[in-house]
């Protein structure tokens, strides 16, 4: 499938704000990989479909991970924003037939990160905070560290986020907790 097939298949399934995002994501991604060496189809092609199931209601997104064997743990049970990641990474599998691992572990890690992340998951991860349209508090920032360190631009990413959760009293996932110490207990290595 080229470009043009991605965006027509994301394309009906969110709206026009959404729809800007994923392709702004897919050519941040695309850069990044270019900068430190990822595949840039595959960049591209996780960075398009990050977003797929964001905008199906709940139940279609439960009954997506049901139907792909998926078990949500504690956390992800109480925590929906979590489950776009979990349910693209299952639909991408039928629709479009994505079998490459790494993509599927990319979509499905864009929002919490693990440890041990490969090269097009910390692509992924970063692209998704530094596309074009972005503009919360620190983007600036993050743009620059995304362009020095994929690892630097995570850690700054995780600050920020965990500083948010747990100022609304929010569940932090484990994999956050893991990828976030991973990175900072193997930087510099």
């Amino acid at each position: 499938m080229n470009t043009v097939g991605y965006e027509n298949l994301i394309r009906p399934k969110m709206g026009d704000r959404r729809f800007k995002h994923s392709v702004n994501v897919a050519k941040e991604a695309v850069v990044l990989a270019k900068l430190y060496g990822a595949d840039e189809e595959e960049a591209y092609i996780a960075g398009i479909l990050h977003d797929i199931t964001k905008e199906l209601p709940f139940d279609e997104q439960l009954q997506i991970m049901q139907d792909g064997g998926i078990i949500l743990d504690n956390v992800q049970k109480n925590a929906p924003k979590l489950w776009h990641s979990i349910s693209g990474s299952v639909y991408i599998q039928t629709n479009p037939g994505i079998k490459d691992p790494d993509i599927i572990n990319a979509i499905r890690y864009h929002t919490t990160g693990r440890a041990g992340m490969s090269l097009l998951e910390k692509v992924i991860f970063v692209a998704d905070f530094t596309s074009e349209e972005r503009d919360y508090d620190g983007v600036e920032t993050m743009r620059k560290k995304s362009r020095e360190s994929l690892e630097e631009a995570m850690i700054f990413g995780f600050q920020f986020t965990l500083c948010d959760l747990t100022k609304r009293k929010l569940a932090i996932h484990p994999d956050e907790v893991f990828c976030y110490n991973d990175i900072i207990l193997n930087e510099g290595k």
